[in-house]
């Protein structure tokens, strides 16, 4: 009776233990996929169904390596839609082999090194007076504000992207999904 409580107990205990575990590696859905915090940001980006074009793209940069390393990366990836928005043929001219420079340059600059929270994000606007700049991997800026409580990313040429789903935590680093696509100058 009393090896049976003990078991039970410890039954109890292992549950509680690996439920928290679950809690601490909270998933979040882009894309019809879940996105674990325990792989990295091209392991979780190539199941979101949202982000096909961001991966292509990635892939015929030659970013993958990069992105699958040690970090830590903060992503502002745009979605199909993002690229959707784009002039016409752009999205075709830039997946050229002749065009990997300049694709490597559009897709780095929705890159920030280091790993910043949304949280983190608005707590510099804020000390900014309303306003944050960032320099991104290819050496540009990007800024950010608010707008009502809605994170706002704008680019050197004044486009401006919607963080659609914040704080999409990677092993190495984090992902804000956008809906345009950035644009350095």
């Amino acid at each position: 009776m009393k090896t049976s409580r003990i078991f039970a107990t410890a039954l109890v205990a292992l549950s509680f233990f690996m439920s928290s575990i679950t809690f601490a590696q909270k998933t979040v859905m882009v894309g019809g996929a879940p996105m674990y915090p325990s792989k990295n940001i091209i392991e979780n980006a190539v199941n979101s169904k949202d982000h096909t074009t961001l991966v292509a793209a990635v892939k015929a940069a030659g970013l993958v390596e990069t992105l699958s390393g040690k970090g830590p990366f903060t992503v502002f990836a745009p979605t199909n839609a993002a690229f959707n928005k784009l002039p016409k043929g752009t999205v075709e001219t830039l997946l050229k082999p002749e065009n990997k420079e300049m694709l490597q340059t559009v897709l780095t600059y929705h890159v920030v090194a280091g790993k910043w929270s949304a949280e983190e994000i608005m707590a510099a606007i804020k000390k900014g007076g309303g306003s944050y700049a960032a320099t991104t991997v290819q050496g540009g800026k990007l800024w950010f504000k608010m707008k009502g409580k809605d994170l706002w990313v704008i680019d050197e040429k004044g486009n401006k992207a919607k963080v659609t789903i914040a704080d999409v935590n990677q092993s190495n680093g984090v992902i804000h999904v956008i809906d345009t696509v950035l644009m350095p100058k």
